[in-house]
């Protein structure tokens, strides 16, 4: 039978809501800023191996990085 929305594919193969992952000595901390590529392989990553989501070591800032600049870009206005 295939599931024609979210409700009948619980319905036919259940859910993990009983899933706790697990730390192992692949779940190390990130420094890949939040919302970066880097940051949501790192997150993709962890789910395929059933580790936590979030390190309590994962950066938790922006400082120290440089913002990338479009030289096309001029008083906050775009052209071309």
């Amino acid at each position: 039978m295939k599931s024609r929305n979210v409700f009948e594919a619980i319905q036919e193969f259940g859910n993990d809501e009983d899933f706790t992952p697990v730390e192992t000595e692949e779940f190390v901390p990130t420094d890949a800023p939040a919302g970066s590529k880097k940051k949501l392989e790192v997150l993709a990553e962890r789910v395929r191996k059933g580790l936590p989501l979030w390190h309590p070591l994962d950066r938790t800032d922006y400082s120290g990085l440089s913002a990338v600049v479009d030289r096309r870009r001029r008083n906050g206005s775009s052209k071309g």
